[in-house]
């Protein structure tokens, strides 16, 4: 078993063409199988810091490693072995999901990977399995609920086999029924799980340790109980937890 953390990120800075600067010398290292969610306000630069972790980012300053593999933005074979290692969900299934079925979604990425197709079959079978969906494989992504399609995408990264699963605002705009069918998903899934996410019962049901991102830099690193137990803390990053919630 390997020493090396599934995910290391050292004096991490990022700044846009624009100037705005996104992101000041983040440090953060993660444990293979650990599930961590990314908490903090909005334009804390959460969004832009999972973007460098399978490599749609390059590093300005500093670097970040997957498995003990520096991401190089310019090595090409190195950013597929990458972006087949981090599957990134993102917040709108529809940004991932433009093939006529979800068959075809979800084995998008295995046929860019070369796999013969009994391979591209069987893992599109065990993904769309793992979410629930398997009964869907020949409709239309266009004619599923919003949740479904949330599902599919998380399908479509699932088929890469990936050893992390970067998630931005999983919960967002589902009903209560899709949320929870979703948590049930990713409790099951045997992977090492980053969550950025607003909805704080949800990083508290699923990840035992929480981070908090506030104007670029991290502010807060432990667990996710201690963190949102912390009253003042949250507070003070403009983070809540629905009335009536108790730990």
């Amino acid at each position: 078993m390997s020493s090396k953390p599934a995910l290391l990120i050292n004096e991490l800075a990022f700044a846009y063409p624009d100037g705005h600067q996104a992101l000041f010398g983040v440090n953060l290292q993660i444990a293979a199988g650990e599930r961590l969610a990314l908490l903090g306000p909005n334009g804390a630069g959460k969004t832009t810091l999972v973007m460098h972790l399978n490599g749609i980012h390059g590093a300005q300053h500093g670097f970040v490693e997957i498995d003990g593999e520096r991401i190089d933005v310019g090595d090409k074979v190195g950013l597929k072995k990458i972006r087949a290692t981090v599957g990134l969900v993102f917040q709108d299934p529809d940004d991932q999901l433009f093939m006529p079925t979800v068959f075809e979604d979800v084995a998008f990425g295995p046929r860019n990977m070369g796999l013969a197709p009994s391979e591209v079959e069987v893992r599109v079978s065990d993904a769309l399995a793992r979410v629930g969906m398997s009964q869907f494989v020949d409709r239309p992504p266009h004619h599923l609920s919003f949740g479904q399609r949330r599902r599919v995408a998380v399908a479509t990264v699932l088929a890469m086999n990936p050893s992390i699963l970067v998630l931005d605002e999983p919960s967002s705009n589902l009903d209560p029924a899709s949320r929870r069918e979703l948590a049930e998903i990713l409790r099951d899934l045997p992977i090492t799980l980053i969550m950025v996410t607003h909805d704080l019962p949800f990083a508290y049901e699923l990840c035992e340790r929480s981070v908090i991102l506030a104007e670029g830099t991290i502010v807060a690193d432990g667990s996710t109980s201690k963190i949102l137990k912390d009253e003042e803390l949250l507070e003070r990053y403009r983070l809540e937890l629905p009335k009536g919630f108790s730990l």
